[in-house]
C-alpha cells in the first residue's frame, strides 16, 4: 500500500525561482531543447495542420463521418512523420451527419435568420417546413400546460428566454452609467427567475419538454442559448426524435419573440438536412515513439479529438490536438530514440463524459501502472499559464525539475500550485488521475474562451492564436523529453485532501466507466 501523506499547501510561482532556478545559459546548453525550439519556430506545421483539420475536415462530433475522417487523417499524418499510429476502437455511437440549415422569417416580413439545427436533430426530410411561431406560455400549473399543448400542433415553439440585452456585460461596464448597468442586471435576474418558473410550471424538465412538444404535434422547437458575447451561441444536442430543434442567434430570436409577443404572428420556414448513418464505431487515435531503455514506461501527450459541431472545434480542442501533434512531430525529428516510450492520445467523445480516455485507462492497465507522466491540453488557444500538481505530493520535485529546462519566456508566466487537488472531471487528464497516474493539465490563458469559443458557433480557425499554440507545442515537447530522460520514476504518493464540511478528509476520485454505446436508446 502506498503511503499517503498529510496535505502540504505549497504554492510556488515560477517567478519565485525556488523550483525553477536555472539560468538561460544553462538551458541553452541542452542541444535537444535548442533543437526543439529551432524546429518549432523555423519549420512549424501548425497553420497547415490547423487548416486541414478545422477547415477541410471541420467539426468532429462523435459518431459523425467527420470524426472518422479526422482519425484517419491523424494516423496518415503520423505515419508520414515516421511515427507508428493506429485507431483503437473502444465503443459505438449513434451515427449522424449534419447537412445544411436554412431558417427564414417569411411573415410579417422576409428576413433570413442566423441559426442552425442542433447536433443529432431530426431533419425535415428534404422539405421546407413553414409554420407560425408561438412562445411557450406562462401557465398556472402543469394541468393548464396540458390543456395548452394541443394548440402547439403545427407551430414552431420558442422555449428560451428572450434576453433583455444583446450587449455583453463588459460592454455595459465600459459605456453605461453605473445606475443603468445595475438596473439592467436587476431586471435580467428577475426575468431569468420568472422564465425558470415558467418552465417549471409546465411539469417537464428541459430534456423532456421538447419531447412533449413533439408528441403534441409541434412543427419544431426553437431555442437560443446565448453565450453572453456578441454573436456567440452555444450549440449542443437535440432531444427531439422526429421534429427539428434549431438554435437561432440572440438577435433573430429576440425579433421572433417580440413579434409573437406583440401579436404580429411571425412565420418561419425551416429546412434542416440531416442523415442518420446507423451505428458508428468510436476510436482513440494513438501514436507511439518507442522507448529504447525503458520501453514499458510511458510519457503520454494527451488531447481530446472530438468537438461539438456549431463551429469547427478550433479551440475546443483543435488547438490542444495541434499542440500534441506538433510536439510529436518535433520529438520524432530531434529526439527519435527516447529512453521511455512516448505516446500521444487523441481521445474520442470527451464532450460526452471523457469516454475515450476512460476507455483507454480501463483497457490498458499495463500502461497506466507504468505511466511516468501525462500532459493534457484542453482549454483554448492561449499559452499555458497554470500547472497544478493534481494532489500528487511530490509533483513539485519532478515537475519543477522538468520546467527548469524550459526557456524562460515560456516558463516565467506559468503559475504552479503544489500539491494541488486531484481533478475530478473537465478534461481527459482526470481519467488518469482517478487511476492514480500522475497526469497534469497544461492550463491556458483565457482569450475569452468561455464566452466566445467554448462550444459555440464561433469556435473557428480564425480564433486560433498560433504564437501561443507554438509556445505550447515547445512546452509539451520539452516536458515529454525531460520526463522520458529522468533517471527516476515519478512518485505517485498522494496528499491527504482537505476536510469536507463534516470534518472528513476528501476522497481521491475513483475511476469511472466510459459510455461505450452512446445515443442508441
Amino acid at each position: 500500500m502506498k503511503k499517503i501523506y498529510l496535505l502540504l499547501t505549497l504554492c510556488l510561482s515560477s517567478q519565485a525561482g525556488f523550483v525553477f532556478a536555472q539560468s538561460k545559459d544553462a538551458v541553452a546548453k541542452d542541444p535537444v531543447v535548442e533543437n526543439i525550439v529551432k524546429e518549432a519556430t523555423e519549420n512549424s506545421q501548425l497553420e497547415k495542420l490547423g487548416h486541414e483539420l478545422m477547415d477541410v475536415i471541420g467539426p468532429r462530433l462523435v459518431g459523425s463521418p467527420q470524426m472518422q475522417q479526422a482519425h484517419d487523417w491523424a494516423v496518415a499524418k503520423y505515419k508520414g512523420w515516421g511515427i507508428s499510429a493506429k485507431n483503437e476502437k473502444w465503443g459505438e455511437w449513434r451515427g449522424w451527419e449534419r447537412g445544411v440549415s436554412h431558417i427564414d422569417m417569411v411573415a410579417p416580413r422576409v428576413k433570413s435568420l442566423e441559426g442552425m439545427q442542433l447536433a443529432w436533430s431530426p431533419g425535415t426530410n428534404g422539405k421546407t417546413v413553414t409554420a407560425d411561431v408561438v412562445i411557450l406560455p406562462d401557465v398556472a400549473d402543469s394541468v393548464a400546460f396540458q390543456k395548452w399543448l394541443p394548440t402547439a400542433k403545427g407551430k414552431f415553439v420558442l422555449i428560451s428566454m428572450n434576453q433583455p440585452t444583446g450587449r455583453p456585460d463588459y460592454n455595459w461596464q465600459e459605456f453605461a452609467t453605473k445606475e443603468s448597468f445595475e438596473k439592467m442586471k436587476k431586471d435580467r435576474d428577475a426575468q431569468t427567475d420568472a422564465w425558470a418558473n415558467r418552465l417549471k410550471k409546465t411539469g417537464y424538465t428541459s430534456r423532456a419538454l421538447p419531447l412533449a412538444l413533439e408528441k403534441a404535434g409541434a412543427a419544431g422547437v426553437v431555442m437560443s442559448y446565448w453565450s453572453k458575447g456578441f454573436g456567440a451561441n452555444k450549440i449542443f444536442g437535440a432531444y427531439t426524435k422526429a421534429i427539428p430543434t434549431v438554435d437561432i442567434s440572440l438577435e433573430d430570436y429576440g425579433l421572433l419573440y417580440r413579434l409573437a409577443e406583440s401579436g404580429h404572428t411571425p412565420k418561419i420556414s425551416v429546412r434542416a438536412d440531416a442523415k442518420e448513418t446507423g451505428i458508428s464505431q468510436t476510436f482513440n487515435t494513438v501514436g507511439e515513439i518507442k522507448g529504447t531503455e525503458k520501453p514499458n514506461e510511458y510519457v503520454i501527450l494527451s488531447a481530446h479529438f472530438d468537438s461539438w459541431d456549431g463551429g469547427s472545434g478550433a479551440t475546443d480542442n483543435g488547438t490542444g490536438t495541434l499542440v500534441m501533434m506538433e510536439a510529436m512531430r518535433i520529438l520524432k525529428k530531434v529526439y527519435p530514440n527516447p529512453k521511455r516510450t512516448i505516446l500521444v492520445g487523441h481521445w474520442g467523445s470527451e464532450e460526452q463524459g471523457l469516454n475515450g480516455s476512460r476507455a483507454f485507462v480501463e483497457d490498458h492497465p499495463e500502461i497506466v501502472q507504468n505511466i511516468q507522466a501525462v500532459f493534457n491540453q484542453d482549454n483554448g488557444t492561449g499559452r499555458v499559464v497554470n500547472l497544478s500538481g493534481q494532489g500528487f505530493l511530490n509533483a513539485y520535485e519532478y515537475l519543477g525539475r522538468w520546467l527548469s529546462k524550459v526557456p524562460e519566456p515560456i516558463r516565467t508566466p506559468i503559475q504552479t500550485s503544489f500539491p494541488g487537488a486531484p481533478g475530478t472531471g473537465g478534461s481527459d487528464f482526470a481519467s488518469f488521475v482517478a487511476a492514480g497516474a500522475p497526469a497534469f493539465s497544461l492550463s491556458s490563458l483565457n482569450w475569452s474562451y468561455g464566452t466566445y469559443t467554448w462550444h459555440t458557433n464561433r469556435d473557428t480557425y480564425d480564433k486560433i492564436v498560433f504564437d501561443d499554440v507554438r509556445s505550447n507545442a515547445i512546452l509539451a515537447a520539452i516536458l515529454a523529453y525531460q520526463a522520458s530522460e529522468d533517471p527516476a520514476k515519478t512518485s505517485r504518493d498522494k496528499s491527504i485532501l482537505p476536510l469536507d464540511a463534516k470534518g472528513v478528509p476528501g476522497a481521491w476520485p475513483e475511476p469511472r466507466k466510459p459510455t461505450r454505446r452512446g445515443g442508441l436508446d
